[in-house]
């Protein structure tokens, strides 16, 4: 074997699910395709079983790709199926598996499969952890979590909250902190008066998008009361709320008519396929992240691939990738102060914002995420 050129198994959600985390395992093989090595994407032909999954669909409505080879072996309820896969993979002999990690539900499956592969005495295992500590809590979750990372090498985090949640649990192996890297493959940023023509909203009002599943956890209801405040109203601004409910619907629209922004808030209450991410976030000026908890979001890079600036809250590691009055306004998680972080985007514009985004955006490329996750990998070789 070459030794710059290994063999790679990414265990985690591929096509055909989708979400971000399924979008960035795609993307992250196609970039360690073109380095010249060796990928397969092993994911679930099941991945929760439909009483857990609160959404309309776990899979994607894009066309098969053609260019990855993606396996769907593994079944998170069958325990037989973790032992056959763990062999299967033993004996495949991989250089490195780079799995996937956001939920404790997935533990006993992927910390099964993995100890099972690591008995070949030659497999090492990179977890890329999206969370240690989920969102909404149950109990169980840090016993199953510290089963998981039993099976681990080393671990790849995308913001110091997952740094200090893996702490937490007493993981003192390596951990490597590596930036969300852009989502650049949901094409390019569009006319901003043609994006709005086909969203149907208006051309002429400031237009804040909050973008992605709605759950508790994300403050669209902090939001929707800033919205409220009268300076805004005297603006014009409207506010499209962009992505499937992950929880009662009701509970918004009701919060609307109390509040009596109707005019002001639009909701687009679907899961947005790939090919329609352009035209929302072509359409806006601002992203808004009201999170009341977070660790990091797929959709932060997300703005900054389409140079659209972000105003998000304090919560967890939403700020590290947000310069507060050059790539975007940083506020404190209620109300009031998104409300003043809003006025202080629309005082100064857009515009303002762009250039600074554009500076930035090389520090999140793919090439160097990869790279350092390979020289990581490096490192846990010379340490055996």
């Amino acid at each position: 074997m070459n030794q710059d050129r290994y063999n790679i198994v990414l265990l985690g959600p591929s096509y055909p699910y989708r979400g971000g985390i399924a979008s960035f395992t795609d993307r992250l093989a196609r970039e360690f395709n073109a380095a010249g090595h060796q990928t397969l994407l092993c994911t679930f032909k099941l991945q929760y079983p439909s009483f857990l999954f609160p959404g309309k669909t776990q899979y994607s409505s894009a066309a098969s790709p053609q260019d990855l080879n993606i396996k769907r072996w593994v079944n998170t309820i069958n325990p037989f199926n973790w032992i056959r896969i763990g062999r299967r993979i033993r004996d495949m002999q991989p250089d490195l598996i780079v799995v996937r990690y956001w939920m404790p539900f997935l533990a006993p499956a992927m910390g099964t499969i993995l100890k099972l592969a690591r008995y070949n005495q030659h497999t090492k295992v990179i977890c890329i952890a999206d969370n240690i500590i989920p969102h909404e809590k149950r109990l169980g979750d840090k016993l199953l979590t510290a089963f998981f990372i039993k099976s681990i090498d080393a671990f790849v985090v995308m913001s110091e909250q997952v740094k200090l949640d893996l702490r937490s649990l007493g993981f003192d192996k390596k951990t490597l902190l590596l930036p969300h890297p852009l989502f650049d493959h949901f094409g390019t940023q569009l006319d901003q008066k043609m994006a709005k023509t086909d969203l149907h909203v208006p051309e002429d009002r400031p237009l804040l998008l909050f973008f992605g599943l709605i759950r508790p956890y994300k403050g669209l209801d902090l939001l929707i009361h800033a919205m409220s405040d009268e300076r805004i109203r005297k603006t014009g601004a409207m506010l499209l709320v962009a992505g499937e409910f992950y929880e009662n619907k009701e509970k918004y629209t009701q919060l609307v008519q109390e509040l009596n922004v109707e005019g002001s808030v639009i909701f687009h209450d679907e899961f947005i396929p790939e090919d329609k991410i352009q035209f929302y976030f072509s359409a806006a000026d601002v992203l808004v992240q009201p999170y009341k908890t977070a660790t990091q979001s797929g959709v932060t890079p997300l703005a900054m691939h389409f140079n659209l600036p972000m105003i998000v809250t304090q919560a967890g590691g939403l700020k590290e990738m947000v310069v507060d009055g050059e790539t975007g306004v940083v506020t404190e998680i209620n109300a009031d102060s998104l409300a003043n972080g809003i006025m202080r985007f629309l005082d100064k514009g857009k515009q303002a914002f762009v250039a600074p985004i554009e500076l930035r955006k090389t520090h999140y490329s793919w090439k160097v995420f990869m790279e350092s996750l390979l020289q990581d990998y490096k490192g846990l070789l010379s340490n055996t």
